[in-house]
C-alpha cells in the first residue's frame, strides 16, 4: 500500500522551500498553515472534496493572512506537481506481481493544475486506488486506510504502508500495518525489500 505524492513523486516541499526564499516568507511558512487546525483547515476540505480550488484559494489566503502573510492558495497548489519516481514507480510494478497494490491518496479536483506525464499510467499499475477527493475522508484519519483494506479484501496487519509523512504512517501502524517511512527512497525500497522478499533495488 502506497502514498503516492512524496513516494512516487517528488515531495513537494522543495518547491515549498523554494517559494518561502523567493517570496520573502519564514523557513516553513506553508507547512505551519497546512498544520494548524489540519483536519478542518482549507487543505483538509479542500482534500475531502468540501471545497472546490477556488474555495481553497479564499480559504488558504485568510488562513495564511491570519499567520501574518497572506498567500494565494493557487500558488500554492501550483507547487504540487512532483517529478515521477522511475524506481518507486518499477518497485510497485514488481510488487503488483506478486501481491495485491493499493495507492491511499490524499489529492483534489485539480481543475487547473496539471498532472505530471506518466502519473495516470502509474495510478493504472494499482489494483485499488483510494482518492480522499471520492472517499470524503482523507489520512490521517483512520477510517480512509480501512476502505483500502476492505477494497482489497486484507486485514491491517497484513498490509506493508509507504508514506512521506510519519503523521500518516502513524495511524496505519496502530491498525498493525508495517509502515515504511520515505525520506530516501533508496532505503525505502531496500526496507520493502526485506520485508517482502522481493528484488525491488537491482
Amino acid at each position: 500500500m502506497f502514498d503516492f505524492g512524496g513516494v512516487l513523486t517528488t515531495s513537494p516541499f522543495e518547491a515549498f522551500a523554494r517559494f518561502e526564499r523567493a517570496r520573502g516568507l519564514p523557513t516553513g511558512f506553508l507547512q505551519l498553515v497546512n498544520s494548524t487546525d489540519p483536519h478542518d483547515n482549507a487543505w483538509a476540505r479542500l482534500e475531502r472534496g468540501d471545497l472546490d480550488v477556488a474555495g481553497f484559494a479564499r480559504a488558504f489566503e485568510a488562513e495564511s493572512r491570519a499567520l501574518g502573510h497572506g498567500v494565494d492558495g493557487r500558488d500554492v497548489l501550483g507547487l504540487l506537481g512532483g517529478d515521477l519516481r522511475p524506481e518507486m514507480v518499477e518497485a510497485v510494478r514488481r510488487c503488483g506481481a506478486r501481491f495485491a497494490t493499493a495507492c491511499v491518496t490524499n489529492n483534489f479536483t485539480p481543475e487547473e493544475t496539471a498532472a505530471p506525464p506518466g502519473v495516470a499510467a502509474a495510478f493504472d499499475l494499482f489494483d485499488v486506488v483510494v482518492e480522499s477527493r471520492t472517499a470524503g475522508v482523507r489520512k490521517p484519519e483512520p477510517r480512509i486506510y480501512r476502505l483500502a483494506c476492505e477494497a482489497v479484501g486484507v486485514g491491517p496487519e497484513e498490509v506493508v504502508y509507504l508514506d512521506d509523512l510519519g503523521i500518516n504512517l502513524k495511524p496505519a501502524r496502530a491498525m498493525g500495518m508495517h509502515t515504511i517511512k520515505v525520506d530516501d527512497p533508496s532505503a525505502a525500497l531496500s526496507e520493502l525489500a526485506a520485508v517482502t522478499g522481493l528484488d525491488l533495488v537491482g
